[in-house]
């Protein structure tokens, strides 16, 4: 049994869960911002990041503390085939872009703004502007047109971006489709952070 540590509204914990959505385990849904949560969270990841996977091996709990090293993990717990490397490499644009938005994402949290002259934000906005449009091209070649996990993880990016409002997707019709093509899956509204 698996138990996946996290919070409902991170796309790297919900790219899991949609994953896992034909595999027993528990969720335990954590609020990382506030003292409860972050209690919890320092004894399961040192690096007090979601998502973590504890689970039995050899008899003793583990824990592994990042959605690509899970991922992995659980592919070849369940014998599911590995990424190819272009699929690997999807996979480093995405994350690109959601750790640049979740590093802005927690500044304007911390009531610090967006200075689009500063080179930390310059470079963060610059990223995310050619990563997007590298990901539109790559879903108007049909790369994503399958469900499989770069897919997801591409959803999850997309559909947080706008539950934040976090960037304007104007233009990039191929990701807007792709996000409301896959808007009713079962496992996407089951995973939905709005609820």
């Amino acid at each position: 049994m698996y138990k996946l540590y996290g919070s409902t509204t991170s796309p790297y914990v919900r790219r899991l869960r949609i994953w896992l959505a034909n595999i027993e385990h528990e969720f335990v849904n954590m609020n990382i911002y506030e003292q409860a949560g972050r209690e919890i969270l320092i004894t399961k990841n040192p690096a007090m990041k979601v998502p973590a996977l504890e689970y039995i091996d050899q008899g003793k709990s583990a824990i592994l503390y990042d959605s690509r090293v899970i991922f992995r993990y659980l592919c070849e717990q369940h014998d599911f085939p590995a990424l190819s490397w272009p699929q690997e490499n999807q996979l480093t644009l995405i994350d690109a872009v959601n750790d640049s938005l979740v590093q802005m994402f927690q500044l304007s949290q911390s009531d610090v703004v967006a200075d689009t002259d500063k080179l930390f934000f310059k470079l963060q906005k610059e990223r995310v502007n050619n990563v997007l449009a590298e990901l539109d091209e790559q879903v108007q070649e049909g790369l994503f047109d399958r469900w499989h996990y770069p897919a997801i993880c591409l959803f999850s990016l997309i559909d947080w971006i706008e539950f934040r409002n976090l960037h304007n997707l104007k233009g990039l019709r191929a990701l807007l489709n792709f996000h409301q093509e896959n808007t009713q899956r079962i496992e996407v509204t089951a995973t939905d952070p709005r609820m």
